[in-house]
């Protein structure tokens, strides 16, 4: 299947290092060259605008998916392709997820994680068989990778499981995984 748009979670805030702006930048850089479209959570901080602003900048086309309440708080982004306002979080990630044709992770806080995780579910109850890419920029997943082999050891997921998502280091690797050819850089 051709990946035509990306799911991206990431975070509301900008993060402690350079390095996170620069992965989010690159990456919203590099779908506009290659025609890939975003879908996101939506808001103008943090760097969801980072990432946000980098595809627009670059010509891409921009899907925001934000629940109302959230409006205000993340302070929706307005120079979008479409802004989809949803009435609940539940329905945000449902359209996320439709809008889709696979999910890349940047670093991001409680919510990147809730997304990323119900995202991975999916994929282990077929709900969707979408490929899920988690872009470990300057070891911040690390952590999570140690959790999910303590789980595995633990027997609370299956070995197999572990092959429903991917972790890379650079967003070269993140895009060519997912089987995007790399136009101009």
């Amino acid at each position: 299947m051709a990946i035509k748009r990306i799911c991206v979670y990431c975070g509301s805030r900008a993060g402690k290092l350079q390095v996170y702006a620069d992965h989010a930048t690159e990456l919203g850089r590099k779908l506009a060259k290659n025609k890939i479209g975003l879908v996101f959570g939506g808001g103008s901080v943090g760097l969801m605008g980072i990432l946000a602003d980098a595809v627009l900048d670059y010509g891409g086309e921009v899907h925001g998916v934000i629940p109302e309440h959230l409006m205000r708080k993340e302070v929706a982004h307005r120079d979008l392709t479409a802004l989809h306002i949803t009435k609940t979080m539940h329905e945000r990630k449902a359209l996320m997820a439709e809008l889709s044709d696979a999910f890349i992770a940047l670093p991001g806080g409680f919510g990147t994680c809730e997304e990323l995780f119900e995202t991975i579910t999916w994929v282990q109850l077929k709900i969707h068989s979408k490929p899920i890419v988690i872009l470990n920029v300057d070891g911040y997943y690390s952590p999570l990778a140690e959790f999910v082999d303590t789980a595995v050891d633990q027997q609370f997921i299956k070995a197999d499981n572990v092959d429903l998502f991917q972790a890379v280091e650079t967003v070269d690797e993140a895009l060519n995984l997912l089987g995007v050819t790399h136009a101009e850089n």
